[in-house]
């Protein structure tokens, strides 16, 4: 039998803004699911450009059976990207929130995604605490690009 190889754990945050930035977002979801709110689900990808990391923001309702692409993207999909740097999702006061703090304003600034994301289903936050764990060491995930994204089946979510 071969041996187990443990894994470390983050004590610092990634050197790269973009990388804290959207760690920061992902901790975000992290905080709302450990509120109650674990049928909020995320669709994280690269821009058109190659140079931001975009993630958005909705319910499982909304969540095609892939587990993470948004069924109707004109409704119901909170939007990030770190192009916006630390003015998540275009608020001018969050600047130097902590997660918990982002998580707040999200769910009063966007009461409709919230309510709509209240519920369990521990696949998911079980899936995303070990995708949560992957980002505080630098590796954001992945969905979608304008290039070929191919993904783990240990990294996709479950389906909705």
């Amino acid at each position: 039998m071969g041996e187990t190889r443990l894994r470390a754990v983050s004590l610092f945050p990634p050197a790269d803004p973009a990388i804290r930035q959207a760690g920061r977002l992902l901790a975000m979801v992290n905080e709302l699911h450990k509120a109650g709110y674990q049928r909020l689900r995320i669709a994280p990808g690269m821009a058109p450009s190659g140079c931001h990391w975009r993630c958005h923001v909705t319910s499982a309702g909304n969540v095609a059976v892939n587990g993470w692409e948004p069924l109707d993207w004109s409704r119901g999909v909170a939007s990030y990207s770190t192009g916006q740097k630390n003015l998540y999702f275009g608020w001018d006061d969050a600047g130097h929130d902590s997660a918990r703090q982002l998580a707040a304003k999200f769910i009063e600034r966007f009461p409709e995604i919230a309510r709509a994301g209240q519920g369990p289903d521990w696949a998911y936050a079980g899936w995303y605490v070990a995708m949560l764990g992957a980002a505080e060491h630098g590796t954001i995930p992945v969905f979608f690009a304008d290039y070929p994204v191919e993904l783990a089946p240990d990294d996709r979510p479950p389906p909705p």
